[in-house]
């Protein structure tokens, strides 16, 4: 362009001149000889037009190639991973009790706030004892009545076996005196069985709790007639302390752990075919929606004997003792659960901004010893901390690009810059 401007300078230099030597001079001329000088002018201005063209035509533009674009590198870290297999499941209470009346009556009171955690035995409600009382005396009673019989009937034994030595009476007689102390004997049996019958109506008058646990709302308000025809259902209780999740494997993750359980086995000294999984301890961590992390420890207990074949999977439990105050796990809570199944001692891990993802897969950009990019496909493992475990598909010697993965093609030519700190 300075080339243009600098021609075009020196093209007006000359128009200025001609026009001073040749023009000027005969300005003053005929007008025969002005036509003639315009004519000349007009001629000299097309040549000058046309030189100022060929002498911009001669620039060239030149083509800068890009600089290579700077990508930052860092190699796997190396180190000891114990390897988890990660799942979710549900919490569920171990203890779960409904709280009926079991006789009939009008209800008279509550003894307990709803909400608040309540141990075995403590009274919850009462149901009008009066009726039930009445007959418990009544049967009382009748046990005093049958006692007494009784003694009159063993008196009147007593007599006949002495009478009878003599042959006072007949045997018939005698017979007949055993048989009705045998009868006041057997009286005394269902009398004392209905006096307990009526201890236990009165007993059921005073509705206690059945287990330990958090005790749930009223669902009779007082006063009003309960059990009659049914047992009413009065509350509910449920048990915190500990904790069971439910969750389901599938096959591939249950190969793993049955492996892991021939392991503890071993190593315990049990019989893996009779020593239940709570016996094996093997561990289990959880953790809730807003937790970061596993921070619940617990163990497996319990699972079950078949896989479904209509979901592939097979149901799993863990127990956990919930003990904080207040406790942190409820029933029917969404979890993560995380149960290590073993250690890899020299695992390569990159950084999770280096991952990336089309639809053949996961793959990392590799930089070679010539610093071309390499696409590698690789078999992700699990992530630690902004980290993710990698099973195959890089050495702990690859330089894997963790950062500008936008300018990086593969095949391209990047210039590499070593990170400070992996990841």
């Amino acid at each position: 362009m300075c080339r243009i401007i600098k021609t075009g300078e020196n093209i007006l230099l000359a128009m200025g001149l001609c026009f001073n030597k040749l023009i000027l001079p005969i300005f003053y001329t005929s007008k025969l000889t002005m036509n003639l000088i315009q004519h000349r002018c007009y001629c000299l201005f097309f040549i000058v037009l046309l030189a100022f063209i060929l002498t911009a035509c001669e620039s060239k533009n030149e083509y800068i190639a890009p600089p290579v674009p700077e990508v930052t590198v860092s190699q796997p870290i190396q180190q000891s991973v114990t390897e988890y297999l990660e799942f979710t499941g549900t919490t569920q209470s171990v203890g779960y009790a409904e709280v009926r009346a079991r006789v009939s009556g009008i209800l008279e009171s509550m003894h307990f706030t709803a909400g608040v955690s309540v141990k075995k035995g403590d009274l919850l409600f009462i149901i009008d004892p009066e009726p039930y009382q009445a007959e418990l005396t009544a049967a009382q009673a009748e046990l005093v009545s049958a006692k007494a019989e009784l003694n009159r009937a063993q008196a009147e034994l007593n007599r006949a076996d002495q009478l009878i030595k003599k042959n006072y009476i007949s045997k018939t007689d005698h017979l007949r005196r055993k048989t009705e102390r045998d009868v006041a004997q057997a009286t005394i049996g269902i009398r004392k069985s209905k006096v307990r019958s009526a201890e236990i109506q009165l007993e059921y008058t005073q509705v206690v709790a059945p287990i330990d646990g958090r005790v749930s709302r009223k669902r009779v308000d007082i006063g009003n007639l309960v059990g009659e025809g049914e047992a009413t259902l009065l509350t509910t209780i449920t048990q915190y302390k500990p904790m069971y999740v439910y969750f389901h494997l599938n096959e591939r993750d249950l190969l793993s752990l049955m492996n892991l359980r021939e392991e503890k086995s071993e190593q315990s000294g049990h019989d893996s075919d009779i020593a239940s999984d709570s016996e094996l301890h093997i561990p289990l961590f959880l953790g809730l929606a807003d937790e970061e992390g596993y921070p619940h420890e617990g163990v497996l207990d319990f699972g079950e004997s078949e896989i479904n074949t209509g979901t592939g999977t097979i149901e799993l439990r863990g127990v956990f003792s919930n003990a904080v105050k207040p406790p942190r796990l409820l029933p029917g809570l969404f979890t993560r659960l995380r149960l290590p199944i073993g250690a890899t001692p020299d695992a390569l891990l990159v950084s999770e901004r280096a991952i990336g993802a089309d639809q053949s897969g996961r793959y990392l950009l590799i930089v070679d010893k010539d610093n071309k990019v390499e696409k590698r496909p690789v078999t992700l493992g699990q992530h630690i901390d902004g980290m993710v475990v990698v099973k195959q598909g890089v050495n702990a010697e690859d330089k894997v690009i963790i950062k500008g993965l936008q300018k990086a093609r593969p095949g391209s030519v990047v210039n590499p810059q070593t990170a400070a700190v992996a990841g």
